[in-house]
């Protein structure tokens, strides 16, 4: 006589169990939801307070150096010598210049594109900030038009450009080298141009082309019209 022989089946999960799983489960979520909602807080918040801070704090230092003498000074985030200021930003506004393009530099002001000519000088002042985070002090970048002025002060001159392409006029991938050559000569013929004539004095800014994570960058080119000793 044979036999079956019964063997039990996978048991069900208890109910306990399954409530404690789905309870960790949504905690975990919970916790990653409010680190990545206090990151972009940070970032677009956080980052403008502190950079504001550093910014007001590197132009104080500069133009306090100026009254003693100096041409440069140096800070926490780079050496600075120029304070831009940009009139269609309203009249207060006002951002340091920092020497290089580090995320340092970039995060108290403007950074100044290393190689590349010195306020008034012949040849290509190029300057990059943030358009978001950090200070947000190209924002308004598209808001620029032809003819609007920027005018750097140093301890010696102030020195005012003037746009000869808008601020959304002409848009890059991230890698783009030409627009800070000593004489930007675009590759694409019918696209933005600034003047070409050997000895020209011009101004260039760069930024992110979007308020959000992107690649590509808005580039302005201005010249220079004025300059004024102090």
């Amino acid at each position: 006589m044979s036999t079956t022989e019964v063997t039990d089946g996978p048991r069900p999960v208890s109910k306990r169990r399954r409530w404690r799983w789905l309870l960790g489960t949504g905690v975990a979520l919970m916790a990653a939801g409010a680190l990545l909602l206090g990151y972009i807080a940070w970032q677009y918040v956080g980052t403008n307070w502190v950079s504001h801070r550093h910014q007001a704090e590197v132009v104080d230092r500069l133009e306090r150096g100026w009254e003693s003498g100096q041409e440069r000074v140096r800070t926490s985030y780079g050496d600075a010598e120029a304070v831009v200021r940009i009139p269609r930003f309203g009249a207060d506004y006002e951002m340091p210049v920092l020497e290089g393009t580090s995320d340092t530099a970039l995060a108290a002001g403007f950074g100044h594109f290393d190689g590349s000519a010195g306020p008034g000088q012949v040849g290509n002042y190029a300057l990059a900030a943030h358009r978001v985070t950090h200070g947000e002090p190209l924002r308004d970048m598209p808001d620029l038009e032809v003819g609007d002025q920027v005018v750097v002060e140093t301890a010696g001159a102030t020195y005012t450009y003037e746009l000869v392409t808008a601020g959304d006029a002409l848009t890059v991938p991230f890698d783009t080298t030409w627009v800070v050559d000593p004489l930007p000569t675009n590759p694409d013929p019918q696209g933005p141009m600034p003047p070409q004539d050997p000895g020209e004095r011009l101004l260039t800014m760069t930024t992110c082309s979007e308020l959000f994570h992107t690649d590509d960058r808005l580039v302005a080119f201005a010249v220079l019209t004025k300059t004024v000793r102090r």
